[in-house]
């Protein structure tokens, strides 16, 4: 069935976050949700998945979601069609970046180590703990020398038992503008990306393939790295556990993400934009 006019008060596009935001903690899609993609879809309304993961943490969801176009991986570094696996879209960081990136913070954060993330494989250092990832085949450790020898999409810093935002402040200063630090976590870990990458800057070069303006976006976050997304879109809104740097950030706030917050805050724009199209019109009095 072909889709129908998208009413005035709908977005152009709709953008989300993945875990915390979209999913619930159990890592599951509501069926309230996917109807709510569904009724988005009805309308022509593109939904782009924003999220963190690199493209091999993308099957669980998609087998949830179906395939609903292209998606932003990895904090805004690569661009993927799952349908195809095709890479539409890649700003990695280049080892001379990451040789100095490296350098710097094993230097202001002693104790760190490092994994450089491809997408399709993970290569980490000896002591560079991977948690849900080790028993994992496309997963392996290898010298610090490999960790850099090539360009990466996103490199992954970890200390444990460390507060995340410390982290952080501390790696930005230290990495100071060479390249993009962020994380989506509470302890430990900070995902690096190129320069100027972001989540921001994946979603704008899908939406301007969409031919929609970041004013017409609605964009739904809850962690630091979803903080660039939501202050580019027109519209933005924070679900109700989100990280208070990601609240402060949003225009906008829903319930929590085990609550459907993502579908709630959609059936109120689904509701609205109904009503506004199908409401009758009068004519003016003379």
């Amino acid at each position: 069935m072909g889709c129908v006019t998208r009413p005035r008060d709908l977005p152009g596009l709709v953008a989300s976050d993945l875990d915390g935001t979209l999913l619930r903690s159990d890592l599951s899609v509501s069926a309230r949700t996917i109807a709510a993609l569904d009724a988005l879809a009805g309308y022509g309304v593109p939904f782009v998945m924003v999220t963190g993961r690199p493209s091999r943490w993308m099957a669980p969801v998609l087998e949830q979601t179906g395939f609903r176009g292209p998606v932003v991986c990895a904090n805004g570094a690569v661009v993927l069609d799952p349908a195809t696996g095709e890479i539409l879209a890649e700003w990695p960081i280049e080892c001379d970046a990451l040789v100095e990136v490296t350098r710097r913070l094993r230097e202001a954060v002693p104790g760190i180590t490092f994994a450089a993330e491809y997408g399709d494989s993970l290569v980490r250092e000896e002591a560079y703990p991977t948690r849900l990832d080790d028993s994992r085949p496309e997963v392996r450790s290898g010298s610090y020398e490999e960790v850099v020898s090539r360009p990466v999409p996103k490199l992954l810093a970890r200390l444990p038992d460390t507060d995340a935002d410390v982290l952080l402040a501390r790696a930005d200063a230290a990495i100071d503008g060479l390249a993009t630090p962020t994380h989506s976590s509470f302890v430990g870990l900070v995902e690096i990306s190129a320069a100027g990458v972001t989540k921001a800057t994946g979603l704008a070069y899908l939406a301007e393939r969409y031919g929609v303006a970041a004013a017409d976006v609605v964009a739904f976050g809850d962690m630091p790295n979803d903080i660039p997304m939501l202050a580019w879109a027109g519209r933005s809104v924070a679900v109700g556990n989100a990280h208070a740097a990601a609240r402060a950030a949003a225009r906008g706030e829903t319930t929590r993400n085990d609550d459907d917050g993502v579908a709630a805050h959609l059936e109120t724009l689904l509701a609205t934009a109904t009503a506004t199209a199908t409401a009758p019109t009068h004519p003016t009095p003379n």
